[in-house]
């Protein structure tokens, strides 16, 4: 990845250089609010941050993390469509039914630490 950040700007302008899927490389320009960019420049005075190029690596960072737990979470959720479909599920449609569900919850969730810190 390459990058630069024109001094003369009064809004920080980010090239950078990523690999694509088909190992092209493609050009991006980033520009940051001046909001952005004061935040950028408080980090890197205050010693948090290094350079502008951390600040855009972290965000991309926490972007494939808030990615990851998007896709664990729609998949967990086709995985529930899929047991009620086959019947497996449980419904869980009333006020009491919910207490019931997380009151089994909450004693299987028990029982298996109870398991791991008890092994037998």
């Amino acid at each position: 990845m390459t990058y630069s950040s024109p001094a003369n700007k009064r809004n920080v302008l980010f090239s950078l250089t990523l690999p694509i899927a088909d190992l092209n490389l493609k050009e991006m320009e980033v520009q940051f609010t001046d909001a952005q960019t004061a935040l950028i420049r408080h980090a890197i005075e205050s010693g948090r941050l290094h350079r502008e190029e951390e600040a855009i690596q972290e965000a991309l960072a926490l972007w494939e993390e808030r990615e990851r737990r998007r896709l664990e979470i729609l998949t967990a959720v086709d995985k529930a469509e899929a047991s009620l479909a086959r019947g497996a599920g449980r419904m869980v449609t009333t006020h009491v039914e919910a207490v019931q569900l997380a009151s089994d919850v909450k004693r299987r969730g028990l029982a298996r630490i109870e398991a791991e810190q008890n092994p037998r």
